[in-house]
């Protein structure tokens, strides 16, 4: 990964905090987008002096905010000339609340702001092929059977899950459009389940269910070893539009394999993002 340049979103806890410094043991460039500065900071500090690397950068944004995600986007594009890896990492469960830009918390951002940062930052990503988008997802894609697209935001109904496992099953969905529309530039796109591991997401769980997931989930870095796997191994430069479970190519749910499905989630993200060209 020398000469590398990659991005982690969420990447100054859990998962995303072990798969930047991974990525930063093999070479790379890493630039974390977090929220909180101070802590992006520190992390910057304690991955220099684990790794031994010094090209490490941090961007500020709250991914809840398009605003913030293009002021980042921006400042990334006119300090770096290339992007070789875009690892889309950063999520949350919550209960019913709403962004900046009034969306539904858990859908803007994990789905939405993963849709955003990648099409700002897809030319870019074209410009520096071979390159690869890895989306983080989960195998709670699966819970959903379909995608209710009149209940997207939770206007109908709303539990705090079935949002999470829809917000999961969008990353599946934009994934493998994406891929598609990929096809020719050199430029991969995989989502994966990078397995169940205690991470920053249940933070705002109740205190019984954190403690459950304590004694029963992985260590996060084993998602960090997988996604720093896609984002680097050889074998897999042209490997596109596909799920992994860890390491190993699964297959996703078949609803999250339609076709018309992802299309049509496409179409409502690019209006609720303003991105439609």
């Amino acid at each position: 990964m020398q000469g590398k340049i990659c991005i982690v979103t969420g990447a100054t806890s859990g998962i995303g905090k072990h798969t930047a410094t991974m990525l930063a043991e093999k070479g790379a460039t890493v630039v974390f987008i977090c929220r909180n500065p101070e802590k992006g900071k520190q992390v910057l500090e304690e991955m220099a002096g684990k790794t031994g690397n010094r090209n490490l950068d941090m961007l500020v944004a709250d991914l809840s905010s398009q605003a913030a995600i293009r002021k980042a986007a921006s400042e990334f594009l006119s300090k770096y000339q290339r992007l070789d890896v875009l690892v889309n990492n950063a999520g949350l469960a919550v209960q019913k609340t709403y962004s900046p830009d009034g969306i539904e918390m858990t859908f803007a951002v994990n789905h939405l702001a993963y849709f955003l940062l990648t099409n700002l930052l897809l030319d870019r990503l074209k410009a520096s092929a071979p390159s690869r988008i890895i989306n983080v997802s989960s195998e709670a894609h699966r819970n959903p059977k379909t995608l209710d697209f009149e209940n997207l935001q939770g206007e109908k109904s709303y539990s705090g899950l079935k949002a999470y496992s829809n917000s999961k099953l969008c990353n599946v969905l934009f994934t493998n459009e994406l891929a598609s529309k990929l096809q020719g530039t050199r430029v991969t796109a995989n989502s994966m389940h990078p397995g169940y591991l205690y991470t920053g997401i249940f933070r705002e769980a109740p205190s019984w269910a954190q403690f459950l997931v304590r004694l029963t989930a992985g260590k996060p870095e084993r998602g960090g070893e997988a996604i720093s796997y896609l984002a680097s191994s050889p074998e897999l430069e042209t490997v596109s539009g596909k799920y992994f479970k860890g390491k190993k190519e699964s297959t996703p749910s078949p609803f999250a394999q339609d076709r018309a499905a992802a299309e049509r989630l496409w179409k409502i993200s690019e209006e609720l993002t303003h991105t439609a060209k």
